[in-house]
């Protein structure tokens, strides 16, 4: 989305979710900054997170995030938005 980021994941180890978002959100707010030559803060300090419990759940979710693109009016199909990823 133009103006923030879904993500489904599960760190692994004894990776914390909070190190997990302090890193990702470094490292891309670092190139953010480099690709407009700019500097500061790119991202919140905050985030929202939910511990999802059980498949009906992360189902529902992956749908929301899937749909925004398309609630904002930015493309047809999910899959049709630039910056959708999922495994195949």
């Amino acid at each position: 989305m133009p103006d923030h980021v879904h993500l489904l994941i599960t760190p692994s180890g004894n990776t914390t979710l909070q190190a997990l978002m302090r890193r990702m959100k470094g490292a891309s707010g670092h190139e953010v900054n480099r690709l407009l030559g700019c500097h500061g803060a790119v991202w919140q300090r905050e985030s929202f997170d939910h511990i999802l419990r059980g498949d009906e759940s992360l189902m529902k979710k992956a749908e929301y995030i899937a749909r925004n693109p398309i609630r904002a009016g930015l493309v047809d199909r999910s899959r049709d938005y630039k910056w959708w990823w999922r495994p195949e």
